[in-house]
């Protein structure tokens, strides 16, 4: 937040078109610090653990609010894992991506696939769908993981 910002200060969403305000308040801005310290996706219910461990004084259905919101902005990317739960995390890659994602540790890497963006393109116009949109996310083993699997400690 920009030098003598006020808490209730609003943001507009650039991410949904519908020029929507949100408030910054101390509980989004805690939220989305502690998504700015984390490297892998992390669910409503993990992030909510961390921030009471901080000290920070947010309810759980707050912190499942803002981070839909962000998700909303495109601020964060949002996917389900492999037991179908929602997680966050804020990305280094700005526009379009996929992941790949370690089904032991949750280690996530961002990727580009053009091959899938094509493929997506030329299926969604062989069948007349216009305004497309997809998500793409590989499950498997990271290389540390597999590691540990091969010498029999996983």
């Amino acid at each position: 937040m920009p030098v003598g910002a006020k808490a209730d200060s609003t943001t507009s969403s650039p991410g949904t078109g519908g020029g929507k305000e949100q408030r910054v308040t101390k509980q989004r801005r805690a939220v989305s610090a502690a998504l700015d310290e984390l490297d892998d996706f992390v669910s409503t219910q993990e992030l909510y653990r961390i921030l009471q461990n901080q000290g920070v004084s947010v309810s759980l259905a707050t912190a499942y609010r803002i981070l839909q919101s962000l998700a909303d902005e495109g601020l964060v990317d949002v996917l389900r894992n492999g037991d179908g739960e929602a997680v966050y995390r804020r990305c280094a890659v700005t526009g379009h991506h996929h992941h790949l994602l370690c089904r032991n540790c949750g280690k996530a890497v961002e990727v580009e696939a053009p091959a899938v963006e094509t493929w997506a393109a030329r299926t969604a116009a062989e069948h007349g769908f216009t305004e497309v949109a997809h998500t793409v996310e590989i499950f498997g083993l990271c290389p540390d993981c597999t590691a540990r699997k091969a010498a029999g400690s996983l």
